[in-house]
């Protein structure tokens, strides 16, 4: 079975008004006049999530994943979809054909000649491997593919509000995705509390550690890093919230003092959402040696415009999360050689799991353990305190040395037979 082409281009290059609808080259498929239809429903829908490029991208490989899914599997329309046909399709997703699955994520369309034309490396699907596995050498088989618990829920998600949004067009009287009752044959339900990736205590010490000394020996690339670093876990920010966006571009001006003398640190997240951060003393003090570095004053005056994060060979601000991913990666590379070098073989092979996201669950893990969840509930945009209170919980390490010791068979039983194998 032949890949589809993708149907829709990065948020840069999509225009409000949908072209017409194109199809593989060599495919025999005609596009008929339904099939524009849905892909101009389809069009709108993702259009209208163009605030937030994470959300914008999640939304559109989802519905790109039905609509094909759609037209050369099932051979239907959206307006036709019911109940059995979601299932069908999800049942689809966990097991795609070979040939739709890829082994890294690539841009859909790319330039050339002055035109966007189809990347023939792109797949719907991407088959992953862990992150300590691919440092060892380990590469990513389409074979091994698995839809994760996570993108199940992505996909019950998405489809639900496309499919409420088509009722609310009139292109459909139905939404499918509702009428699945038992929803647990596809999702399970977790009965314990979700880990919380974070790093350990020595972790972190080696991490932040391992960057002032680069910011000391080469503080023309690692200044800039070891800032981000502590923004990153100081003040629980996504790596986002650091990059230039169309919505939102962080400035020094967003650090602000109030009538007080308290000092806050004004970003936009996850939806599109405003919040005001609490700023530490200690963050303050990352703030002025940053800044001293820059040879700007001590402190941010109101409404200055300076980049928060600037590149260095434009002077802008800094808009590539990729760009900034590379940078604490390198930080994270550079933490492991040490604990490596310093016997602390377990805590280096966890840490080459970690991700740039690790850092705010680590800050927020170690701030809620002393400060009122409410306090850090805000600090971190949590949209309740129940998301908070599931980085309350006790150490792993701790918890397993509890029962390390626990018996199976009675105190009493153990000491009869020791006595028997004695005699």
């Amino acid at each position: 079975m032949n890949c589809p082409a993708p149907l829709f281009d990065s948020l840069d290059y999509f225009d409000k008004t949908p072209q017409p609808l194109k199809l593989n080259s060599d495919d025999k498929q005609q596009v008929s006049a339904a099939m524009q239809k849905d892909y101009e429903q389809a069009h709108a829908f993702i259009y209208s999530y163009r605030g937030s490029q994470a959300t914008f991208n999640a939304y559109r490989r989802e519905i790109e994943r039905l609509l094909h899914w759609c037209w050369n599997i099932a051979n239907k329309n959206l307006p036709q979809l019911k109940r059995s046909d979601i299932e069908s399709y999800i049942e689809f997703c966990q097991k795609p054909p070979l040939t739709w699955i890829g082994v890294k994520n690539v841009n859909r369309f790319v330039q050339s000649q002055g035109a966007r034309i189809v990347n023939p490396e792109w797949r719907p699907f991407v088959a992953g491997v862990e992150k300590a596995a691919h440092r060892k050498g380990a590469e990513a088989d389409p074979k091994h593919y698995t839809l994760s618990q996570k993108a199940l829920q992505a996909i019950f998600a998405v489809c639900s509000s496309f499919f409420n949004y088509l009722i609310q067009e009139e292109y459909t009287d139905m939404n499918p995705v509702l009428q699945i009752r038992q929803k647990s044959k596809f999702i399970r339900k977790q009965q314990t509390a979700q880990v919380i990736r974070r790093l350990t205590e020595l972790q972190w010490a080696y991490v932040i550690e391992t960057v002032e000394m680069l910011a000391n020996s080469e503080p023309e690339r690692h200044e800039r890093t070891l800032f981000m670093m502590n923004a990153l876990y100081g003040m629980y920010l996504r790596i986002s919230e650091l990059a230039a966006s169309d919505r939102w571009e962080p400035q020094m001006g967003h650090f602000k003092q109030d009538g007080d003398g308290n000092w806050w640190f004004t970003t936009v997240g996850k939806g599109n959402k405003e919040r005001m951060i609490t700023v530490s003393d200690a963050m303050l003090k990352a703030l002025r040696r940053y800044r001293q570095f820059l040879g700007l004053s001590s402190l941010p005056t109101p409404g200055e415009t300076t980049p928060l994060i600037e590149n260095t060979q434009s002077g802008g601000p800094i808009r590539s999360t990729r760009f900034l991913r590379s940078e604490v990666q390198f930080c994270f590379d550079k933490a492991v050689e040490r604990l490596q070098k310093d016997g602390f073989n377990d805590d280096a092979e966890q840490l080459m799991s970690a991700t740039v996201h690790w850092l705010r669950h680590t800050g927020i893990s170690d701030d809620v353990k002393h400060r009122p969840r409410e306090h850090v509930r805000d600090d971190a945009g949590h949209g309740s305190s129940a998301i908070t209170d599931k980085y309350i919980d006790i150490e792993l390490r701790a918890r397993h040395a509890s029962a390390k010791n626990k018996a199976i068979k009675p105190e009493w039983l153990e000491h009869e037979k020791n006595a028997e194998t004695e005699t």
